[in-house]
């Protein structure tokens, strides 16, 4: 018995929720472009919970703000201090950029740099594995996503000056795009 429509002699109440239809969140996100392109979907300063950046070795509480507006694009953004010690390391820092251009202006873009890339897969989508020589301990991966691109880059500093040997800027860094990139996939499945 449909709501409303119950003869006036009837006392029975349709408690049957599955004639509504499904009610879906949309965040509007921090920054838009002028563009046609996607809104970026997943924010890295609100999406990504504190457990999983204490897990990859971040401190949340360091958060801060990375955005970048362009008339052309978006990037929403955050960066995070390392908390754990690391043999030659001083100090070590993550930004994670989420960005609604796509994955062959990403390629572009790091053709453009001289990236030295190797391509990856993380959680089944298309990703690369980026070093510079002229950006010294640093590294990035780049992951395709359903809106567009997530940024994820990695800064070392050595100790009392010494160069952090290259072999350890991507040290982590894979692993903590992994945990992040599950969170992505669980933010789609909920907000599609």
């Amino acid at each position: 018995m449909l709501n409303g429509c119950a003869s006036p002699a009837s006392t029975a109440v349709a408690t049957n929720d599955s004639l509504d239809p499904p009610t879906t969140t949309t965040t509007v996100p921090r920054l838009v472009d002028e563009s046609d392109r996607p809104h970026v979907a997943f924010d890295p300063c609100l999406d990504i919970p504190d457990h999983v950046l204490k897990a990859a070795g971040y401190d949340p509480t360091s958060e801060d703000n990375a955005d970048f507006a362009a008339t052309h694009f978006t990037m929403l953004g955050c960066s995070y201090k390392g908390n754990v010690t690391m043999p030659g390391v001083a100090a070590y820092r993550l930004t994670v950029l989420s960005a609604n251009f796509d994955w062959s202006t990403e390629l572009r873009k790091v053709a453009d740099n001289d990236d030295d890339i190797t391509h990856i897969e993380i959680a089944g989508q298309r990703a690369i594995l980026k070093t510079n020589p002229s950006l010294p301990e640093s590294c990035g991966v780049s992951v395709e996503a359903f809106y567009g691109v997530l940024i994820f880059s990695s800064v070392v500093f050595g100790k009392g000056g010494t160069r952090v040997p290259e072999e350890q800027w991507c040290t982590g860094l894979v692993d903590t795009a992994e945990r992040i990139v599950a969170v992505l996939d669980d933010f789609e499945s909920r907000t599609r």
